[in-house]
């Protein structure tokens, strides 16, 4: 085998970047290359930048904080790699305006999921960088579908071991620029997708062969559902705690089948995501650990 690797690390920074859809300087030295001066991580932004691969804004009310986000180049040239295959950007990716106007949340997506990725390194378990994939396409029929904020994949256990659980969380970031109930209705497509089967034009579902939820067709299990609750002080997560645990109430048997949890992004960052800051929607004077709590399904 010929050992040559070079642009690897040119190649991760494009891929996180086509994948987060933006992060500063600082957060995706932090995701690729935390074991190496910062100073490479803005060499290698500057080369990429040059090729037209990635562009940035500037964040004015941030300290002038850069703001990275990949060219149409680079969405396209990403999309023919194997390891984005399935990727589906937005539309408006690439677009400086759409990249100004959505840099607070986008950037509150990417720093959660460093939450998780440092979490792991920290335990010694296995998160990798594309282990996080925002706005993944979830239809449920009519035209309708669920784009969670991320889909986090996670893999408890040691990196140089085999028999760790393989977890799967779609992720939503609120950064409380919704009302509570907006918020809460958000239960209500996840128990769509979790119930849509859509059937095949001119085959009619029987005994034998009945319609298979849409969602089985790639997760083994539903994956657990993270409400991540930021800019609000303590009473407003708790209102909003409280407006998820309402239309937690009106799914029957939903979030009890799948894991639905909340917490505040202050707490993962004190405390990490692995520890039991997270309250079930179902009984949210509970605190529980994301990664211990199971599926009632079968």
């Amino acid at each position: 085998m010929i050992g040559v690797d070079a642009g690897s690390g040119d190649r991760l920074a494009l891929a996180v970047l086509a994948q987060y859809r933006m992060a500063t300087t600082e957060q995706l030295h932090r995701v690729i290359a935390p074991e190496v001066r910062i100073e490479q991580t803005r060499r290698r932004l500057a080369r990429l930048r040059a090729e037209g691969l990635v562009d940035r804004i500037t964040l004015p009310q941030a300290g002038r904080t850069r703001a990275w986000f990949p060219t149409a180049y680079g969405v396209r040239l990403t999309s023919e790699w194997p390891e984005m295959r399935g990727h589906r950007p937005s539309r408006t990716v690439s677009d400086p305006t759409a990249v100004r106007l959505k840099a607070g949340h986008a950037l509150t997506v990417t720093e959660t999921a460093l939450v998780f990725l440092e979490d792991a390194r920290r335990r010694g378990e296995v998160c990798e960088p594309l282990d996080w994939m925002t706005e993944v396409h979830h239809p449920i029929g009519s035209g309708e579908a669920v784009i969670p904020d991320a889909l986090l994949y996670y893999r408890r256990g040691p990196v140089d071991g085999d028999s760790g659980a393989m977890l799967r969380a779609f992720v939503e970031v609120d950064r409380a620029t919704m009302g509570p109930e907006r918020l809460a209705a958000k239960l209500t497509a996840y128990e769509r997708l979790y119930h849509y089967a859509p059937v095949i034009p001119g085959r009619r579902p029987t005994l034998q062969e009945p319609a298979v939820e849409e969602w089985r067709r790639r997760y083994p299990l539903f994956p657990r559902i993270l409400f991540v609750l930021d800019g609000t002080g303590p009473a407003g997560v708790e209102t909003r705690v409280r407006a998820l645990r309402a239309g937690a109430g009106l799914l029957a048997r939903f979030p009890y089948e799948v894991p639905v949890l909340v917490a505040p992004l202050a707490d993962l960052l004190r405390h990490g995501p692995s520890a039991p800051v997270w309250h079930p929607v179902h009984d949210p004077g509970r605190r529980v650990r994301w990664t211990e709590t199971g599926h009632r399904q079968t």
